[in-house]
């Protein structure tokens, strides 16, 4: 098994582009009540399946470990990294409230790995530094670092709105999403410092869902812990829920048009004046002001009203298709058997008028016989083929405009 096969896209996050300054910025608009990034007019919701999308690593439906185990011991991590016992005691160290490996000692062993040509070794170690510095990075003061760009990035951030958001990634469309576990109303999660969830209902526009009303507030009850501070047992109870996930596809959340609709809209612009956004508003970025995609609910009820009538006349004509189509077929076949039966009658005739004449008698002579029979088969088939065209134009001048919106082409046999 290679690198992708057991690690998926995990290495194309050395080569994502960190802008500086956005991300201390972004933290700005988290709210910490729907563990959300709130905006004027939008929210966004890291999800489960955006990031297993991004990894290129299926969400599992069971969590590999709990963090209920104890820490492993030396040798059993040596094993794992393919290292001395030696090794790790002497590196093995606590930072943070963490144990772990310093990142110059990785790269230090990961480095000697590559030079033997240790491909297996050096990929276990190198996973580990991207895990590491990448995507667990251990950043004290987050929200307060520095930012000598924060002001530019502000007024772009207060400059969007739910018009210049692409929300929908076309390889999720059929995705069932993680919509909650088991007792919980939502997701929870188990990180290396403690415990958080997140809000599925609030993350519906971006899998490409409508986001018809505002949430229900029941469905929003946060949880929070630290590691080691955990009177309320919440990690046991986030590990017994995890053996128990819910999800949901289309048929549960609608059809993917992911849009907003008013109630939800005016529900976040409420929102974000609660929380009073963190930098002054700003004019949009183009030029050009682009109508919302919000729509009132008597419009998008039509909407759907009309495209299920759409689909009900779609699948009257696929069904009037396939009749047509299956009476065409035996057509065909009934001509065929008479040009057969036609052919060895005609033979037949032929052949009787090579024989010795035979003695007269009142009955006609048997060529005329036979030749009465081959004519009215000719008569018969000639009609059947008349009338079945005959058919097929009755029902194209019935039908013309509605089989011009249809998928569906009758065509002459």
């Amino acid at each position: 098994m290679d690198f992708k096969q057991r690690h998926g896209k995990l290495l194309s996050i050395l080569s994502v582009d960190v802008v500086e300054g956005l991300l201390s910025v972004l933290m700005q608009f988290y709210d910490p009540l729907y563990r959300c990034f709130t905006f004027p007019d939008y929210q966004l919701v890291p999800t489960l399946e955006e990031y297993a999308h991004l990894l290129g690593t299926p969400v599992s439906s069971r969590m590999p470990f709990s963090g209920l185990e104890e820490i492993p011991i030396s040798h059993l991590i040596a094993e794992a990294l393919h290292l001395k016992k030696s090794e790790i005691e002497a590196h093995w160290v606590k930072k943070g409230g963490l144990f772990g490996f310093p990142s110059n000692f990785l790269i230090k062993e990961s480095t000697a790995f590559s030079q033997a040509s240790s491909v297996g070794a050096f990929g276990v170690i190198f996973v580990l530094l991207i895990c590491g510095l990448a995507l667990f990075p251990n950043i004290e003061a987050l929200a307060f670092v520095e930012n000598k760009q924060c002001l530019r990035w502000s007024q772009r951030l207060m400059s969007l709105t739910n018009d210049d958001i692409v929300w929908y990634d076309p390889s999720l469309r059929s995705l069932e999403i993680i919509d909650y576990c088991g007792e919980f109303s939502n997701v929870p999660l188990i990180g290396t410092q403690g415990g958080i969830d997140y809000n599925p209902a609030l993350a519906r526009h971006q899998l490409g869902f409508p986001l018809r009303d505002k949430p229900n507030n029941t469905l929003l009850e946060g949880l929070f812990y630290h590691e080691g501070k955990d009177p309320q047992h919440w990690k046991q109870k986030i590990v017994h829920a995890s053996h128990n996930v819910h999800r949901k596809g289309r048929s549960e959340l609608g059809p993917c048009n992911y849009v907003a609709l008013e109630a939800y809209t005016l529900w976040v612009k409420k929102r974000a004046l609660e929380l009073k956004m963190p930098y002054p508003c700003e004019g949009p970025m183009s030029m050009v002001v682009v109508e919302t995609l919000t729509l009132p609910n008597q419009d998008v009820e039509e909407l759907e009203d009309a495209l299920a009538m759409m689909k009900q006349e779609k699948d009257m004509w696929e069904e009037r298709f396939l009749a047509l189509s299956k009476k065409h077929e035996e057509l065909q076949l009934e001509s065929k058997d008479k040009d057969a039966l036609i052919e060895l009658l005609e033979d037949r005739v032929t052949k009787r008028q090579r024989e010795s004449e035979v003695s007269s008698s009142s009955m006609p002579q048997p060529s005329v016989a036979w030749k009465k029979i081959v004519d009215q088969l000719v008569l018969e088939k000639t009609q059947m083929k008349a009338s079945f065209e005959t058919e097929i134009r009755h029902i194209r001048r019935k039908y013309a405009p509605s089989a011009r919106s249809s998928d569906f082409v009758v065509r002459d046999p």
